[in-house]
């Protein structure tokens, strides 16, 4: 791939269109994997070609491991501030994480999971850097292509067409969504094994529109964080500090998670994440995923909380351009497909239909569609 035109496409994109990146500014390019070495060297020189400055860094989950098992809380917490004085002096951020294999990080515990996200995670990134102009961004490698289930060929297509779309269209089209969302007062979510209702009065809506992600495509906003009741059942794959789990099934009373539990994976450990710390049992996110040239769930939350079709709640940390109050080391999005051949589902806004089964129904909002986006 390092050879590929669409890698010096997608860092132009991403750095002049997603970041905005200006002469003289300094950026944190964070890069995790060896796969990642090709962009992390075109990053770097397009950082050079706009006049910025570069502080580059890379990264690696063995990396972590050695870190996380063998420091002590003050160590860790050295670290962190040690970054955190270098992120505080940036304009902007970019990581692109290409992983060897997602799972390593199973073999943390969750206190020392717990550790790296409270003396790390939490000062650098949360306190940090989401104030900044930022991007987050996965890479295809075979690993990824093996999970999901493809070709190396195919990943890579997947990836740049999933990546590469039009998000001045798309842009254009979420604002009747984030319109009726501003206006909203009660959402009920209605599939299988769900019922679930809760207030977004007065949280702000944000178009995420290829600036913060790549790929991008979704409109979110926050449940008001005592509103939530009910139950929901979180119908794809997904991993969080190395562990993976599927169909999740959350019951939700005042906003707060009483009880989870998973089909697939360890539910202590599931459990574990939930209390983290007083945030991580109660929902930051609620969003709805738009990119019509992701269709389906390849195991990774950055592109399956895109998928046309599907919403998404996301656990602890609220978003800072919507926030509800609720403030955690961890922010771990749980998505639900609604599209017929994952069971369909009905989304309704102060008991107006507005989606079944995947498709928006009101005619201001179907231009959303992945028949109308592509």
């Amino acid at each position: 791939m390092n050879r590929d035109p669409r890698i010096t496409e997608l860092v132009r994109k991403v750095l002049r269109d997603s970041i905005g990146l200006r002469e003289g500014e300094k950026i944190y390019l964070e890069f995790e994997g060896e796969q990642t070495l090709p962009v992390m060297e075109e990053c770097i020189k397009e950082t050079i070609k706009l006049g910025a400055i570069p502080f580059y860094f890379f990264n690696d989950t063995a990396h972590h491991i050695a870190l996380t098992q063998g420091a002590t809380e003050e160590q860790v917490m050295a670290l962190g501030q040690m970054h955190a004085q270098i992120m505080e002096q940036m304009d902007a951020y970019l990581v692109i994480r290409g992983y060897n294999n997602p799972y390593n990080a199973s073999v943390l515990t969750p206190e020392e999971q717990s550790l790296y996200n409270r003396c790390f995670m939490k000062p650098v990134h949360f306190d940090i850097r989401v104030k900044k102009r930022w991007c987050v961004m996965r890479w295809p490698t075979n690993v990824s292509a093996a999970l999901a289930k493809m070709s190396t060929k195919e990943m890579e297509d997947f990836y740049f067409s999933s990546c590469l779309v039009d998000y001045d269209k798309m842009a254009k089209r979420m604002v009747p969504l984030a319109e009726l969302m501003k206006t909203t007062d009660k959402v009920t979510i209605i599939a299988p094994d769900t019922e679930l209702t809760f207030s977004i009065k007065g949280i702000p809506v944000t178009l995420s529109r290829g600036i913060r992600n790549l790929p991008d495509g979704e409109v979110f906003t926050a449940p008001v964080k005592d509103s939530v009741y009910g139950c929901v059942r979180f119908n794809t794959e997904t991993h969080i500090n190395g562990d993976v789990f599927k169909n999740i099934t959350l019951k939700v009373e005042k906003g707060k998670v009483t009880h989870a539990e998973a089909e697939v994976g360890d539910n202590e450990k599931l459990r574990a994440v939930i209390k983290t710390d007083r945030g991580s049992c109660y929902f930051g996110e609620f969003a709805f995923g738009v990119n019509p040239y992701i269709t389906r769930e390849i195991c990774e939350n950055l592109f399956d909380e895109k998928i046309a079709g599907s919403f998404h709640m996301a656990l602890g940390n609220s978003i800072e351009t919507s926030h509800n109050g609720n403030k955690s080391s961890i922010h771990w999005d749980l998505i639900q497909i609604q599209t017929p051949e994952y069971g369909g589902g009905e989304i309704w806004f102060d008991d107006v239909l507005v989606r079944k089964d995947g498709l928006f129904v009101l005619p201001e909002l179907k231009g959303l569609n992945p028949e109308n986006l592509k």
